[in-house]
């Protein structure tokens, strides 16, 4: 085969194809005006009415979860309105509860001696006055021992100076024995007066039992929070026997760095939490330290808080949180109609068929609300107890809507 039949056989078999192949589409084609092609009866069955709402019509209100009036209520959705509010800034730091130092009181001995008796015992709750413990003193037989004898000089003396001066008077005797007498006489008062103050002393939170011993009795009404005492045990001055508190008022104290210093005043109320305990008390700032500690850098504030029933212990951690501004917002909604979506805050508003989510920005939060900024207005309804629900079933839709 030459060359030229070779080409002329290439184009003959070219022409078969093209020829083949337009038949096969001709026999596919549907005639115009024809009815197309049926498809199996399984084919439209697959189609649910979930799938339904999800033609490109409903595509515009994405985020869409319809629901009536019955089911909002049967769901226990809740709804509140977005609405104007007064709201205050705070800040929050970190805290401790503490004794008020100022209703505290450590007793000691007044006196060395031995502990012949304790009468309390530690956190029992005591009245003013109340006995404590009684201690036997080689110290308090000495002064009462000198002032026993301070006494009996005083009388003697008294007496020769009533006579001596009735002798001068009389021109019987000298003036110089007069002068004498009255000078022995004020020295014996001044030796009585110093044995007195050593006896009064030892009093205060004590009382003198008689003989060597005396009675340590509570300075004010309290609980016994530290006892160091035991019958037969030895204590000096330098003893801490009791510490003794009034724990129906607390102190709150907490650190606060440079740049709140500004916004810690005297006088301003804070609000103390624990979360341990579940509770919250309103206080006032009483005290705010004028230096910086060398190693936190920070000043330590206080605040004064009523305990009536003991429950805020000392040593108890808390959350101090301190209003720093109060303004006027223009819609706030319960912290519990805010909802994670795509790692941004959103709502749940109500609208004719159901709810829409929609994203806000965040501002103040304060007393269970919290300011919307941007993304929603006064007057909105939100879902608030139950939001959660809505968050699943919208969670269940754009799962259903990716597959």
């Amino acid at each position: 085969m030459n060359k030229k039949q070779r080409i002329t056989r290439a184009v003959t078999l070219t022409l078969g194809v093209g020829v083949g192949a337009a038949l096969l589409l001709d026999g596919f084609a549907t005639p115009v005006g024809s009815a197309p092609p049926s498809l199996p009866n399984d084919v439209h069955s697959e189609r649910s009415p979930l799938a339904k709402q999800a033609e490109p019509a409903h595509e515009e209100q994405e985020g869409l979860l319809e629901l009536s009036a019955e089911q909002i209520t049967l769901a226990g959705i809740e709804l509140a309105e977005a609405q104007a509010r007064t709201m205050s800034s705070a800040i929050s730091l970190p805290g401790e509860i503490r004794f008020d130092e100022d209703s505290t009181a450590h007793v000691v001995p007044r006196a060395a001696g031995v502990v012949e008796s304790v009468q309390v015992s530690l956190g029992q709750r005591v009245q003013q006055g109340e006995l404590l413990a009684v201690i036997a003193s080689q110290q308090i037989s000495e002064q009462r021992s000198e002032m026993a004898a301070a006494q009996r000089r005083v009388e003697l003396a008294r007496t020769t100076f009533a006579r001596e001066r009735q002798l001068w008077q009389d021109k019987i005797s000298a003036e110089q024995d007069y002068l004498q007498s009255r000078q022995t006489l004020q020295e014996a008062e001044i030796a009585l007066n110093n044995a007195r103050q050593k006896l009064n002393a030892i009093s205060g939170s004590t009382q003198l039992a008689g003989g060597n011993r005396y009675e340590l009795r509570a300075p004010f009404a309290g609980v016994v929070v530290e006892k160091h005492l035991v019958p037969g045990e030895v204590v000096s001055e330098a003893s801490n026997a009791f510490t003794l508190s009034d724990l129906s008022q607390v102190w709150a104290t907490f650190s606060v760095s440079p740049k709140n210093l500004n916004a810690v005043q005297l006088g301003k109320p804070v609000k103390v939490s624990a979360p341990e305990l579940n509770a919250q008390v309103s206080g006032s700032v009483a005290y705010v330290g004028s230096l910086l500690g060398e190693q936190t850098r920070s000043a330590t504030a206080r605040a004064t808080l009523a305990n009536p029933t003991g429950g805020w212990r000392p040593g108890l951690f808390v959350t101090v949180l301190l209003t720093t501004e109060t303004q006027q917002v223009a819609a706030a909604v319960p912290e519990q109609a805010i909802q994670t979506i795509e790692d941004k805050p959103a709502v749940f508003v109500r609208v004719n068929d159901g709810f829409v989510v929609q994203p806000v920005t965040l501002g103040t939060r304060d007393e269970g609300y919290v300011e919307i900024i941007a993304g929603l207005a006064a007057g909105a309804q939100v879902a608030t107890t139950g939001s959660f629900i809505l968050k699943s079933e919208l969670g269940k839709g754009s799962a259903e809507h990716a597959h």
